[in-house]
């Protein structure tokens, strides 16, 4: 009887397994290929989870990276065997091909402080993908200067989720000294938000911090961010609107990346989904104005990558890409993306001629000139 058990359970895996690739070949859509279109790397997954860290047996996904002296780092959200999210680093000199040996664990919260439980806080109607034990998720970084700045969303698991900031010297981040500063909580007590980044560089003489999309591009300007110590916070807007004048992004979740400044505005990369299709996010680009980057000058009218292979479907959660990392490496695009919720992938475009179609083929294009270069 046990043998029949076996070969029953057997075939109902393989039956999943067919069933799952089909679904997949399902979802795949041939379309003619633009130069709009982010190409993926053939070794995709680049990043995986691995049975012999404790800290990442179960995840690696949703990657932050920055470019310094040829070499690209990467820091991603990890879940382990207790269901906690911590950070884990990785670095390449091609983009594409990740030392294993140079993983580890980069950053976790030591004491809980910044998730620390409030038993006067309401519940907050919020899941994470793959881990429950709380933790520190979805890390945005930036590099301003010699200051390597990260902000990431503080989850306790239980009741309380807010963005948290930190900040390292490009030293000790380069040479893998894990000496990160005390982070302070820069989102008010009670409220839910997420996808917050921060300039690679001042505007008009002042730190800015990007942390509302939709309804409208909110923006607020520090003389330092050290004016964010855990008492004074960022009052934001995370409504995000269903907007049904809009198709494939009708319902816009956030932005990914840090912006990344071009000759023609800063490039944003974001994720959104259609809502007559909520189980499917796309990832989409813009361009906003460099003095003024509340104002939109183009943004694309189709995807510009969609959940179309097994590594972006087989996971915690199906059909889900997230990118919170992109690079330029010579005169390529290096979009870094989570795969749903379990790994990390990355494709890529000629930046140049990913931001003519961009212009070229924008929505926006009629109302807006080319910019003089």
């Amino acid at each position: 009887m046990a043998v029949f058990k076996k070969i029953k359970k057997i075939k109902e895996r393989i039956l999943k397994s067919v069933k799952r690739k089909t679904a997949t070949k399902k979802i795949a859509v041939r379309k003619k290929l633009t130069a709009l279109d982010l190409r993926r790397s053939t070794k995709n997954p680049i990043i995986e989870p691995e049975s012999k860290n404790y800290w990442e047996s179960k995840a690696a996904f949703n990657p932050s990276a920055i470019y310094h002296n040829g070499k690209i780092h990467v820091i991603y959200r990890a879940i382990g065997d207790t269901d906690i999210s911590v950070l884990g680093y990785a670095r390449s000199d091609d983009g594409f091909s990740f030392d294993t040996k140079l993983k580890e664990m980069a950053y976790y919260i030591k004491d809980r402080k910044a998730v620390k439980k409030d038993p006067a806080t309401k519940l907050q109607n919020y899941s994470s993908g793959g881990g429950w034990g709380g933790g520190c998720e979805d890390p945005r970084l930036t590099l301003l200067g010699d200051e390597v700045y990260m902000i990431y969303t503080a989850f306790d698991g239980w009741g309380s989720l807010r963005m948290a900031l930190t900040s390292i010297s490009l030293e000790d981040f380069i040479n893998r000294r894990w000496d990160w500063k005390e982070p302070v909580l820069i989102s008010p007590p009670g409220e839910i938000h997420k996808n917050w980044v921060i300039f690679p560089e001042k505007i008009n003489g002042k730190y800015a911090v990007l942390h509302s999309f939709s309804p409208k591009i909110l923006i607020d300007y520090f003389d330092s961010l050290d004016e964010l110590d855990g008492k004074k916070f960022i009052k934001s807007n995370n409504t995000r609107p269903i907007d049904k004048t809009r198709t494939w992004d009708s319902w816009f979740r956030g932005v990914g990346p840090a912006p990344i400044k071009t000759k023609y505005g800063w490039l944003i990369i974001y994720h959104a989904m259609d809502h007559r299709s909520p189980d499917r996010y796309r990832i989409g680009a813009m361009l906003l104005d460099l003095k003024n980057p509340t104002k939109v000058l183009y943004r694309s009218s189709q995807p510009i990558l969609e959940p179309d292979k097994w590594y972006e479907n087989e996971g915690y959660k199906s059909g889900v890409i997230y990118s919170c990392g992109a690079v330029v490496k010579g005169k390529d695009l290096f979009v870094y993306y989570g795969g749903a919720d379990k790994v990390t992938c990355v494709a890529t475009a000629p930046l140049d001629k990913f931001l003519e179609e961009l212009m070229h083929s924008s929505e926006a294009k009629l109302k807006h000139k080319k910019p003089r270069i």
